[in-house]
């Protein structure tokens, strides 16, 4: 089977050498100098519908894979779907599970699913009226409608915070057409974990879990990220809470999208809080998480290809996916400035004794840029660590002893990855 891998970060570099280790053949695109050193890559416009089918068509491929969301709010899934070649996505109307926050909620409102309470602003008057109410309590959570690369959410302590938050949204313009309109949300209490399925229609089969770590500093300080790091599996879900999370939200969901027209098909990422009422949904995602899938897919015990082959079909899908057993650990190095202005064009060092000295870790590639033979630092999340261990410690010990081989200047990463997992494991 040929896949074609539409994406340019570490999660399609995951994805791309999770579908070859499974025996398909794999071409990214647009991917990065660091992905092609694992499988062949095609420049690409990714967010150009027309564009991704025209290159799926030349390239003779079985199915096209998505791994970003931007493709998919373009409407890269209804484009195959007109011309009847097949794709593992949603749909662009199903898709708005997490291009619209708004959307999201509002389904989960009709159909049950456990959630926090929200308002949904359409304008700053709006927003600020209900602020100064204070129905949802302090502190408070908001959140930019559309997509924001996972940096639309702010948790303000209190009114004076929220209100800034809100100007910085709604006003200023800080997270782009993204906060024309806003979410204000209780804040949950609890710990956080990331729960995936590959769907199709009403159909589904579990696909992993997972723990990240979204802060920027070692101990959940400084500002929100995409991700610094995560660990699979979960330490927080056994088989009573997975059955919870399946009865109470994944099923009621996919039913919902279903009914209203808009069935789902592709990996859904459903990030959860547990609170002491039980699991509650914090956000959807309609694609593999970042840097989820980095540490959930080297764990699979089974080939890839045939499930999403399967999915993109409309079934049938296998009742379960067989994994190792073992846990992995994933630590993002990140360039200097990030999440902010970023310093780039750095010369990336040690990848080549992490390849010779670490044979149980594997380095997935995002913000890489290739200049005279070599790799230097291109963007916010350059790189994501992965080791896989049968226990936390050493999948720990192993990724953080690759990281010390590798270097450039301004690179930043957390220190305790995976520290709760180790915490809730030992006696």
């Amino acid at each position: 089977m040929k896949l074609l891998v539409v994406g340019a970060g570490a999660r399609e570099h995951a994805l791309a050498a999770t579908l070859e280790r499974g025996g398909a053949s794999v071409v990214c695109a647009p991917g990065n100098p660091g992905i092609a050193r694992d499988v062949r890559v095609l420049s690409l416009d990714s967010g150009d519908p027309a564009a991704v089918l025209a290159l799926a068509v030349a390239e003779g491929v079985d199915l096209t894979v998505i791994g970003p969301e931007a493709p998919l709010a373009a409407g890269v899934a209804d484009h195959f779907m007109a011309a009847g070649r097949p794709l593992f996505g949603p749909t662009r109307a199903a898709a708005q599970l997490e291009t619209s926050k708004a959307f999201a909620k509002d389904l989960m409102a009709r159909h049950g699913v456990p959630t926090a309470r929200a308002l949904v602003c359409d304008c700053a008057a709006d927003a600020m009226a209900a602020l100064a109410r204070g129905t949802l309590g302090w502190p408070v959570v908001v959140k930019a409608d559309g997509l924001a690369a996972g940096k639309g959410v702010i948790i303000a302590p209190d009114r004076a915070a929220a209100e800034a938050a809100v100007r910085l949204a709604m006003i200023d313009g800080g997270f782009g057409a993204a906060g024309a309109r806003v979410v204000l949300e209780e804040c949950l209490v609890g710990p956080e974990l990331s729960y995936f399925v590959i769907a199709a229609g009403e159909h589904f089969v579990a696909c992993g879990t997972a723990q990240d770590h979204k802060r920027l500093l070692d101990g959940d300080e400084g500002p929100n990220t995409g991700g610094m790091g995560a660990f699979s599996p979960s330490v927080l879900v056994d088989d009573a809470l997975r059955e919870r999370i399946e009865r109470e939200i994944v099923r009621p969901v996919l039913r919902g999208m279903a009914a209203e027209g808009a069935p789902f098909t592709g990996f859904l990422y459903c990030g959860l809080m547990l609170t002491a009422e039980g699991p509650k949904v914090i956000e959807f995602n309609c694609r593999f998480g970042d840097p989820e899938a980095q540490v959930v897919l080297p764990l699979l015990a089974e080939p890839l290809a045939p499930v999403l082959a399967r999915a993109a079909g409309g079934g049938p899908l296998p009742a379960a996916l067989r994994f190792s057993g073992d846990t992995a650990v994933g630590v993002v190095l990140a360039a200097g400035g990030y999440p902010g202005a970023l310093d780039t064009g750095h010369a990336i060092d040690g990848l080549d004794r992490v390849r010779a000295e670490c044979p149980a870790v594997d380095v997935r590639f995002a913000g890489v840029a290739e200049r005279d033979g070599a790799l230097v630092v291109s963007g916010g999340r350059v790189l994501t660590v992965v080791s896989r261990a049968p226990h936390y410690a050493e999948a720990i010990a192993a990724a953080y002893d690759a990281v010390r081989r590798i270097r450039f200047r301004g690179m930043q990463y957390r220190t305790d990855i995976g520290a709760r997992a180790l915490a809730a494991v030992r006696p």
